[in-house]
């Protein structure tokens, strides 16, 4: 065969190739996908094709495999039978007049009632929130369930594990969830699962991706949620993982990186659907579904006590638990939205909602940390600031060398959210995360307090100082918007 001819061959072929990967790309990729995701996947795709597509196949699908789905049916349905507490929810003074519509919001999400009688303590002392965690583990009679993203025992978490341990020997049955790809990542993983397993402990990872197993999905579709329940009479959620605050990793260390984290702690009817997130989790990881098992609740109300409701949130669910309920209440307050989030990359419709808030006369400030940890991230986030400047956004800027990493924010003095969920992409439509929407004054000006502290560490991001960044810098700010909307 003439060697001209099939070098010809070979280029028509190429290029037939290429146009049908464009044509099968502008029919599949913008199904039941956002415009910004589906133009991201589309330049991808266009400007470097056979890699574009390859990505496409690996990761552009965040459904969970058909036998988790369906086993979400089942836990959905066991989720919105929990209702303890609902009937002691108090609608007196000051209940927003549009609180009501939230709480539906969620609930048709496939979330718990919202439910009063709730007593909450914020603790942002990073040692101190892992000791009070330690402490309830040594007072358990019955159960400790453990749930957290990153797990790992090192010399700052070996009491709350030698706690655990002593708990299995004093009888308590001691059941445990860490993700895998996470708690892999760090430097003691192994001694970790050893330790775990000659204690006697209960264990599993979450969303394993151990293809050899039978176990395999998107390997970025990760359980990013913090749990610890203890005897169904006390709970904690919130923003840390179970780890040195430095993370123990090589470049943390050596910038001197600390996490900065919030934690709250809960008594009363709202442990119990915290407890059903983690039964959940357990059934989708062992097929075991366990019994549920809540303290007696005492006829005694204190004025103080908060109405809660949990929003678990994920690739699971039909809709964008989290991202609905944090839209409906920046549309909903009229005073003041305080936002914490320590990866803050907005879709469009909340880069849309927060402006608009602003439009509206709403004051509202951002706290995200001075430096970054991860790097596409801290670039996609910068990328905002100039939008949100000039749209009147106070922007406070966390200073080193610690990293804000707890995710709550506030909407005037009624309300407020605390859980695992940062606000961006990811945790939208990518992470099973849980939050909790806490409506008390006590609460909310506890959670104020925090706000100011933060505050008082913080340095004000202005327009003029924002606009003074080098060119090189707003390149790379754009670039890692572009490659964070590939989800």
């Amino acid at each position: 065969m003439d060697a001209g001819f099939l070098s010809t061959a070979i280029v028509v072929v190429a290029l037939l190739v290429d146009f049908i990967i464009r044509v099968v790309a502008i029919i599949v990729v913008p199904r039941n996908r956002k415009p910004t995701s589906a133009t991201a996947w589309l330049l991808a795709i266009f400007l470097i094709p056979y890699i574009g597509v390859l990505f496409f196949l690996l990761i552009g699908s965040y459904k969970l495999p058909k036998k988790r789905r369906d086993k979400q049916i089942e836990i959905n349905n066991f989720i919105i039978e929990s209702t303890e507490g609902i009937e002691r929810v108090r609608r007196d003074h000051p209940w927003p007049p549009w609180l009501e519509s939230v709480v539906q919001l969620n609930r048709n999400l496939g979330a718990m009632p919202l439910v009063g009688g709730n007593r909450a303590t914020l603790n942002g002392d990073y040692a101190g929130s892992l000791a009070a965690m330690t402490a309830e583990i040594d007072a358990a009679r019955k159960y400790v369930h453990v749930e957290f993203y990153i797990l790992s025992l090192d010399d700052t978490t070996a009491p709350f594990f030698d706690a655990l341990a002593d708990a299995v020997k004093r009888g308590v049955t001691v059941r445990v969830l860490l993700d895998h790809i996470a708690s892999l990542r760090t430097r003691d993983y192994k001694r970790t699962i050893k330790r775990l397993t000659e204690m006697g402990a209960r264990w599993q990872l979450m969303l394993p991706v151990q293809p050899l197993k039978g176990k395999y999905q998107r390997p970025d579709l990760r359980n990013h949620r913090k749990l610890l329940i203890v005897d169904g009479r006390v709970a904690f959620m919130g923003s840390q993982n179970i780890i040195d605050r430095s993370y123990n990793k090589r470049s943390n260390l050596r910038r001197g990186l600390k996490w900065k984290e919030l934690i709250v702690r809960l008594e009363g009817p709202i442990v119990a659907g915290l407890n059903a997130i983690f039964i959940t989790d357990w059934y989708s990881e062992t097929d075991e579904l366990l019994r549920r098992e809540t303290e007696p609740i005492t006829d005694d109300i204190d004025p103080e006590e908060l109405d809660a409701q949990v929003v678990p949130s994920g690739p699971g669910f039909a809709g964008e638990n989290n991202l609905r309920l944090f839209l409906a209440l920046l549309y909903y307050a009229q005073e003041r939205i305080v936002i914490t989030s320590p990866y803050f990359v907005p879709d469009e419709s909340m880069l849309t909602a927060i402006t608009t808030a602003t439009q509206r006369g709403i004051a509202v400030d951002l706290f995200v940390s001075e430096i970054g940890d991860q790097a596409l991230v801290y670039h996609a986030q910068r990328s905002y600031y100039e939008a949100l400047l000039r749209a009147g956004v106070r922007i406070w800027m966390y200073k080193a060398p610690y990293i804000l990493h707890a995710k709550h924010f506030t909407i005037d003095d009624d309300v407020a959210v605390i859980g695992s969920s940062n606000m961006d992409m990811r945790s939208f439509q990518l992470n099973m995360e849980v939050s909790l929407m806490v409506r008390g004054r006590s609460f909310v000006d506890e959670m104020r307090a925090v706000e100011d502290g933060y505050r008082r560490d913080s340095r004000e991001l202005t327009l003029d100082e924002w606009m003074k960044q080098p060119l090189r810098s707003t390149v790379l700010d754009n670039l890692a918007r572009l490659t964070s909307a590939l989800q």
